[in-house]
């Protein structure tokens, strides 16, 4: 099943859930509460929790007295994911400008090897393009 388009589908709250989630790769309630900004109540987020499980994004077990959770989708489908809704909403669909802005961000420079490993990806994409 291809989780990509229920996890574009969460609310800000829920994407702010699984934000910690991936992250933390496993949380328990109080710890998706404790990271939250200008969190809700514990009900709340537990509630929140159950959804997310309910729409199959989380899992649970029980780990003695709490719920552990953690993500179905895979964190590279979900990184991938994130990126293109990114790439969509604040670049114009251009990757080109999103690398753009990413390499003006980086203030103390990127390593020479941090360069090699951008223009090896670069020449691998252009490689699959040809």
């Amino acid at each position: 099943m291809n989780y990509t388009e229920p996890y574009q589908q969460l609310s800000r709250r829920e994407r702010q859930i699984m934000d910690i989630v991936f992250a933390e790769q496993q949380v328990s309630a109080q710890q998706v509460l404790d990271q939250l900004p200008d969190p809700p109540s514990y009900s709340a987020v537990r509630a929140m929790l159950s959804r997310l499980v309910k729409k199959n994004i989380l899992s649970h077990h029980q780990a003695g007295a709490k719920y552990v959770y953690q993500a179905v989708m895979d964190p590279n489908q979900a990184q991938q994911s994130a990126l293109k809704n990114l790439t969509r909403t604040f670049f114009n669909d251009s990757p080109a400008a999103a690398v753009t802005a990413l390499l003006g961000l980086e203030k103390e420079g990127l390593t020479t090897q941090e360069l090699d490993d951008i223009m090896q990806q670069i020449e691998a994409a252009k490689n699959r393009g040809a």
